[in-house]
């Protein structure tokens, strides 16, 4: 299916599914936490041409070192110079007349930009260095307001992009797929995915190339949450559920959520078979209040050592949220640790270039952030130092297993008073949110400590399924004295793996 694109008008709502709230709510926020992260990675400002006006809301590197930024205001600029040392850029104008740019990809050398109501191809056909043909590849879903936000992936290797489409508000799906993952082929073939979406933030992939998309709280999601996208699945709003009849791809629509104070997603998820919980929640307030992009870090360790890992960003809070994903007994789930905090507008869009560079954009309307920049473009940069932080929490089946960046005192580290965990559910119901529940205690019993002070295994009485774990570390320090930067993480126990 091939057409041209025409007349397509601008919104100026923001990725939030809530009407905007009064100024005042932005003094509401929480405060940034008193940690000195500029040490380790640096936030540097970007050169925006005064002329442009640029909400950056999706990026994505090309093979020369140029890097796309798509728009709020349905723009893609090419913009040499942002992954060079110095902060000048040169920006192009390459295409203009979209809505919301909120996916970049690339194919063959040519551009794909999913916007709200299509993925488009888009091709500069007389080599000037600016579009002059815009392609529909898909608009195989409904569109009819501008809460109705489309966000779009990378190529994976079938030449799928995987969009996830917005509800048409936290309560309805008034078009077809609303609330629907969906993957877009560059021939145009479209297949329906998963159902169960409210309102997302971004969608990327892990480094074993499996989907993942960011929810947002509000109605059937207590908090925010990264949740894997697999075929066939529900991934936990009903409200979606009318278009099943479009899918028969999709096999039967799931049972209706238990929902009221009852109702557990962990428990459900063992009702109903096409139910996915989410792999990794973020705390809300804790860790964000609004996730947004999914980063894969593929530097080869020029942004530290984090390779192969997920960065988030949030909107609300103007953090980039560090996460790390496992599979146990065929379900994901992981961790997520704060990473870095300070940026001056809401984040939005962002890249993690191939040489360890991440750089940051978005806007500051539409819904209260900790920050009061109207729009920014920023890069994090390692300094090339190290601090001594929780590397990755991984599940056992008799407890968890910690991996540092720096050797601990060992001594300290076989203490079990050097650790505190907690852990908390949510309400899985129809309201909006929920409070942390049904919380407990767990006993750390014992703390097995390597050789090399590099990894601690904390047996752990009181594991419970579907909770997240909270651990503190307050004790933990090298035998230098250097605490853990962020001594807290939140592990997502879907599974407890089984004794192999």
């Amino acid at each position: 299916m091939k057409k041209a694109l025409h007349g397509i008008v601008l919104s100026l709502s923001i990725c939030v599914s809530i009407p905007a709230l009064a100024q005042n709510e932005q003094e509401n926020l929480p405060p940034m936490a008193d940690i000195d992260e500029g040490d380790w990675w640096v936030i540097e400002d970007l050169e925006i041409p005064p002329a442009i006006h640029l909400e950056a809301v999706s990026m994505l590197e090309l093979d020369d070192g140029q890097v796309a930024i798509g728009t709020r205001r349905g723009e893609i600029w090419l913009v040499d110079g942002l992954l060079d040392d110095d902060l000048a850029a040169d920006y192009h104008l390459f295409a203009q007349g979209l809505h919301e740019v909120f996916g970049l990809a690339r194919k063959d050398g040519v551009l794909y930009a999913t916007q709200q109501a299509e993925v488009t191809r888009i091709i500069d056909s007389d080599g000037d260095g600016t579009a002059d043909l815009y392609e529909t590849v898909s608009d195989d879903w409904g569109f009819g307001s501008e809460h109705e936000f489309t966000f779009g992936s990378r190529f994976d290797p079938e030449g799928n992009i995987w969009i996830t489409l917005c509800l048409s508000g936290s309560y309805t799906s008034d078009f077809p797929f609303r609330g629907w993952c969906l993957r877009v082929n560059a021939d145009g073939t479209t297949t329906p995915t998963c159902s169960g979406i409210r309102s997302p933030g971004g969608v990327g992939f892990n480094a074993q190339g499996v989907a993942f998309y960011t929810e947002n709280q509000g109605p059937w999601n207590g908090a925010c949450g990264l949740k894997v996208l697999r075929p066939g699945g529900f991934v936990g709003h009903p409200i979606s559920f009318p278009w099943y009849k479009l899918a028969p791809n999709m096999g039967p629509q799931p049972a209706q959520p238990t929902d009221g104070e009852d109702g557990r997603q962990y428990l459900d998820a063992e009702r109903i078979p096409q139910l996915i919980p989410t792999s990794v929640v973020l705390p809300y307030k804790k860790m964000g209040q609004s996730a947004t992009a999914i980063l894969l870090d593929e530097s080869n360790g020029a942004f530290g050592p984090f390779e192969d890992q997920l960065f988030v960003l949030d909107y609300t809070l103007s953090v980039v949220m560090r996460v790390t994903t496992e599979q146990t007994a065929g379900v994901w789930q992981g961790a997520c640790y704060p990473f870095r905090q300070g940026f001056t507008t809401g984040l939005l869009g962002g890249l993690l270039s191939s040489n360890g560079q991440l750089i940051v954009g978005g806007c500051c309307r539409g819904w209260p952030t900790r920050s009061r920049e109207p729009y920014a473009l920023q890069r994090l940069r390692w300094s090339g130092k190290t601090p001594l932080e929780l590397l990755e929490m991984s599940a056992r089946p008799d407890g968890f297993s910690l991996t540092f960046t720096k050797p601990v005192d060992r001594a300290i580290a076989a203490d079990v008073a050097s650790y505190r965990m907690e852990t908390f559910t949510h309400h899985y119901w129809r309201y909006y949110g929920s409070p942390e529940i049904d919380q407990t205690t767990p006993t750390i019993t014992k703390a097995r400590v390597s050789a090399d002070g590099l990894q601690v295994d904390l047996v752990i009485d009181g594991l419970k399924k579907g909770h997240v774990h909270e651990l503190h570390l307050p004790g933990i320090r090298t035998s230098d004295g250097e605490s853990v930067l962020h001594p807290v993480a939140y592990y997502t126990l879907n599974q407890i793996p089984p004794w192999k």
